[in-house]
């Protein structure tokens, strides 16, 4: 008890001393803006009606951390839509990668790496919404201090993110007080309860509400290492992707291993079930695989090889597309990418961030407690040929919190069809999309929107209008 008292009046401390130097800036936001805004994106030859702007959010003036931003208003009335944050995992992950470019985000890359489409279901459809390469050697975002790299995790990555909020609305005004939610995926199934927490905390130390914070939204999300391992196995044993022997050997070595620091032990039993595997997508196990990237790797959240999806022909290369495009100068000049940052090569995932993280806790599912009392908005989703973190690690975790159910468990639907599968327990929404892997919009954007429609009304998931009888 005593070191939790030490660790809230840690966290009160710095929430502090961050918000008098947040308040400390003083410059005009209007210029700040202007100078972020993105006037001409290469290999984007149709004229869009909604404004973007990216840039850096400095999180550290001490060594230096800053954090790259796009951010994209809504594409009709922004001033009436509320403000979304998209977080990718990894950890080391880029959300401008893969949230960005081919789930949520509005601009998708082509097979050629040079041009841009248009994706029908952006999230900025119903939202303005912000993301955020997160922490700092992920994507364009830096520190001057090359230790910052080699010493990432989670309670720091939530700090800055925090800082990188309360200056952002700084830099964008309009936006404080504005309805604003967090959402994300795999390891941000820890970065946004993290984040939702230090936010709430914030606000009971100083009373500053210009993070209007109504709730969070995770999908195919980390949250507690003993059942996500559980459920992983299980999922893989079921669906006859792994051996009865190897179902046994890992349950008993790696049930009960940190998703993010594993034994040698269980690293070899985890050798031998990605053999066994084969060379499928276990992120979305129907699907193909890209072919030429080598064997996959289901060990870690991060993603090694990322599968796509270009408007309707189903692509499982898009991570090479997305590489090729944010490397090239031009791209980065109009992004107002850091000119020092630009000199090195830029990856979709950061194996220096990754292999060097430091604090994971086993479980956020306290968080979940707290903040279900707080009356957030808090909804989980899943899709259902994920084999990374798949819908039975997502259902042992809410039957953990043993929650009261409020709407029993039923199908929802999209044009007719079932979308997926939902329950309503009270102070929390799960919800299965039908046919997605591990990145639920990227396999099923049309129903991605629905589901981010009906969490940010606050409504159930659709189902079939009555008959009425004839």
């Amino acid at each position: 008890m005593e070191k939790k008292k030490r660790c809230v009046l840690g966290l009160g401390l710095f929430l502090l001393v961050n918000l008098q130097w947040v308040s400390s800036v003083s410059s005009d936001p209007s210029a700040q803006q202007e100078n972020d805004r993105v006037l001409k994106l290469p290999g984007l030859s149709l004229n869009v009606s909604f404004a973007h702007y990216s840039g850096y959010v400095t999180v550290n003036k001490e060594s230096g951390r800053a954090l790259f931003y796009w951010f994209f208003e809504a594409v009709e009335d922004p001033s009436t839509k509320p403000l979304v944050l998209w977080l990718n995992g990894g950890p080391g992950c880029s959300s401008i990668a893969y949230g960005e470019a081919e789930e949520v985000g509005p601009f998708h890359v082509k097979p050629d790496g040079k041009t841009l489409y248009l994706n029908p279901y952006s999230w900025n459809k119903v939202a303005n919404i912000l993301f955020v390469d997160s922490p700092v050697g992920v994507g364009f975002s830096y520190s001057n201090n090359s230790q910052d790299l080699l010493s990432n995790g989670d309670e720091r990555t939530a700090k800055d993110s925090l800082v990188f909020l309360q200056e952002w609305l700084n830099r964008f005004p309009q936006y404080k007080g504005r309805e604003f939610y967090l959402t994300g995926e795999s390891y941000a199934g820890h970065y946004v309860p993290q984040l939702a927490q230090a936010i709430v905390w914030s606000q009971k130390l100083t009373g500053e509400k210009s993070i209007n914070l109504k709730g969070y939204m995770v999908g195919n999300a980390l949250t507690d290492d003993f059942h996500d391992h559980y459920g992983v196995f299980q999922f893989l044993w079921s669906a006859g992707l792994i051996s009865d022997g190897t179902y046994k050997l890992l349950n008993i070595f790696c049930d009960f291993q940190s998703f993010v620091h594993t034994s040698s032990q269980c690293d070899k039993v985890l050798d031998i079930a990605s053999e066994e595997l084969g060379n499928i997508d276990p992120y979305s196990i129907f699907t193909p695989s890209c072919t030429g990237n080598g064997s996959l790797s289901n060990r870690l959240l991060r993603r090694p090889h990322m599968v796509g999806r270009t408007r309707e022909k189903y692509d499982p290369c898009t991570e090479r597309h997305s590489t090729v495009y944010f490397n090239l100068p031009e791209v980065q000049k109009a992004l107002h990418v850091d000119p020092t940052v630009a000199t090195s090569k830029w990856e979709t995932c950061s194996d220096m961030v990754s292999e060097n993280w430091k604090d994971s806790p086993r479980s956020v599912l306290h968080i979940y407690r707290e903040l279900i009392h707080s009356g957030l908005r808090i909804w989980m989703f899943s899709g259902d040929t994920d084999s990374i973190i798949p819908v039975t690690s997502t259902r042992y975790n809410i039957d953990a919190l043993h929650l009261p159910t409020v709407t029993p468990w039923h199908a929802w639907y999209d044009d007719g069809q079932v979308g997926g599968w939902t329950q309503e327990y009270k102070g929390l929404t799960f919800v299965t999309v039908r046919g997605a892997g591990h990145e639920v919009p990227l396999h099923k954007p049309k129903q991605a929107l629905v589901l981010i429609k009906s969490f940010l009304s606050g409504s159930p998931m659709p189902t079939l209008p009555e008959i009425a009888d004839s």
